[in-house]
Parts: structure tokens; sequence; C-alpha cells
């Protein structure tokens, strides 16, 4: 991979929770020219296709830090450097005498079409193009900027790999499917964790039908210290799809976190509790053996988790809008 002039790691304050390294099996948030997000899974030895935008060996993203923007050239990535704040000179345009149709923009798509095939890096088709706008330097600064960055959108292969923090997660998400996340918006998520007191080492019961936003919301802010027990619907532990975007370490959440089901989490309920001896006396095969061991782990886990829910201490409760339970 190449690595372009000036800093090339992203600056951001490390997460005790989060990974802070790119690793093969994450689901990476990936800014395109377009402004769009997308979500993809990063397969060790396969190919990322970003459609239009190229495609690219997705090993060569193993390793790296989040938050970088890449340019994509002959399916390899380029490191782009952070863009410089620039000064804005004053100018007198006012974009008053400027007309933007196809006669003011000599080059046409034809011709364009053959300077991509040519090589020609998306910049320079983009500085011919302003080089023979004939009404170029009458825009504003605002204006020329807008032009570069609609062009840019429009030719440039280059994409950011957005950082998996908690705002940005939920911005995501909430963009692509807001009533999958009951309306919770990041700062109305913020309000939640802040109202249910969230800090490490905290005991805490979560109520999630938002797709796990609430509950990566928890898990992010106890910092892999504490309990934390969500309740749900179903028998198995719950998918929360939001988690998988946050790419948290498994050893900073499987200690801390656990689940009950509505009916085990009732105090009169009695739980159902298949065997774990085999019923001849002696186990048949390996295989045997391996499943009933099983069997007794998750039945004893379960039975555990009830007596710790049964015995109180909590210091908080968090769910989304829509539920409402008692306790």
């Amino acid at each position: 991979m190449d690595v372009g002039e000036g800093p090339s790691r992203a600056q951001h304050a490390p997460s005790i929770t989060r990974e802070d390294i790119i690793k093969a099996g994450h689901t990476l948030l990936i800014k395109i020219p377009s402004g769009d997000i997308r979500s993809i899974k990063l397969e060790k030895d396969a190919t990322v296709h970003l459609g239009k935008f190229g495609s690219f060996h997705g090993n060569e993203l193993v390793g790296q830090p989040f938050g970088l923007s890449y340019e994509i050239v002959d399916k390899k990535l380029k490191v782009l450097p952070p863009r410089p704040m620039q000064e804005v000179e004053e100018t007198e345009a006012t974009n008053e005498l400027i007309n933007d149709e196809q006669a003011v923009q000599p080059l046409r798509p034809d011709e364009i079409e053959t300077l991509k095939k040519s090589g020609l890096h998306a910049s320079e088709i983009i500085q011919k193009q302003i080089e023979q706008h004939a009404t170029f330097a009458l825009k504003t600064e605002y204006s020329k900027e807008k032009y570069k960055k609609r062009k840019e959108m429009k030719y440039s292969k280059h994409f950011t790999v957005i950082e998996p923090t908690l705002f940005n997660v939920c911005q995501y998400w909430f963009n692509k499917d807001q009533n999958r996340l009951r309306d919770i918006r990041p700062d109305s998520l913020a309000q939640i964790v802040n109202l249910a007191n969230i800090r490490p080492g905290g005991r805490y019961i979560a109520v999630d039908d938002a797709s796990g936003v609430v509950v990566s919301a928890i898990l992010d802010r106890m910092g892999g210290e504490g309990r934390l027990v969500t309740i749900c619907d179903i028998d198995s532990p719950p998918a929360y799809p939001v988690m998988v975007q946050m790419n948290f370490r498994k050893e900073a959440v499987a200690p801390i976190m656990v689940s009950l089901n509505w009916a085990a989490a009732d105090e009169d309920y009695t739980p159902i509790i298949a065997s774990s001896e085999p019923p001849a006396g002696k186990f048949k095969s390996d295989g045997q053996r391996t499943r009933l061991n099983k069997r007794k782990i998750a039945s004893d886990a379960l039975l555990q988790t009830r007596e710790e829910l049964f015995n109180g201490e909590f210091e908080g409760y968090a769910t989304s809008p829509r539920i409402e339970a008692v306790f």
C-alpha cells in the first residue's frame, strides 16, 4: 500500500471496548465520494467491490487504523493525507454573470471518457475542466469549492473508513432505517445513557427493541467493567445488528453481558431444564458427551443469571422508547 505525503494515521482516542485496528471479519462503514455510507464485511483474502468507484483487495485494510482515507489505484490502496485548512481569499465575484451551460464547459462526455481510459488521474481531469471552463474565474470561492467537490464525486475513486464510534454508528443506522432504531438519534441516545447513569463497573438491566443501539451505548460506556443483563423475547442470545458495526472486542463484552427471555425473568416461572445425563448412564460417543456438556453449561448459565437478576442491586435500567417494563 502506498502512503501519501503528510500524516497517514488517524487521530482518535483509544477505546477499551472497541477495536482500534481493522481486522479480518470486521464490519466497516465506508464513506464513498457521493457522500453515501456503505456497510461492508471485510473477509480475509476477499475483494471489496464499491461499484463504479472501483474494487480492491480487502487484506490491504487489515492492520490499518480507522478513520483514514484511501484512493483506489489499479485495485491497490493509496493512503491520502488529510486535507489542510486553506485561507479563503477575499473576492468581488458574485456569480451573477455565470452561465453553466455546456458551451462554457468545452470537454464533452466522450472526451472525458477517453481521458479516463488513458489512465489520467481524476484530479488532472478535474483540473482540465477547470482550465477550460469559460466562467470559472467569475465564481465565488464557495462556488469554486462546490464545483470541485461535485466533480470529485463524479470522477474520484477514493473512500474513507469511518471510525466506529457510537455517534457514527447510531447516525448511520438512523439515516438507514430510523424505524428499526425506534427513532433514536445520537443526542437522544446520549440522554438515555446519561439518565441511566451508565459508567464503568456498574450493574445494569437493559431492554432493547431498537436493534441493539441502547445495549451498544451501555457496553461502550462500561468499558469492559461491570455487569449488563439484557432481557429479550427469544430464548437464544439476541442478535443486535448495531453491535456488528461497533466491532467490540470479544474479551470486553463476553464476560460482562448475559441475556434472559421475558419468561425466565419472571420469578414465578419454572424453567424447563433438559437432562444433561446420558439415558443409559454412560456416553455412547464423544459427540453425545459434547452435546450434553454444552446443554449442562447452558442450563447452569440460565439458573445463575436468574439468581443474579432476582438478587437485585442493579444501579440502572435502560430501554428503547416503546418498551415499558416493571421489575
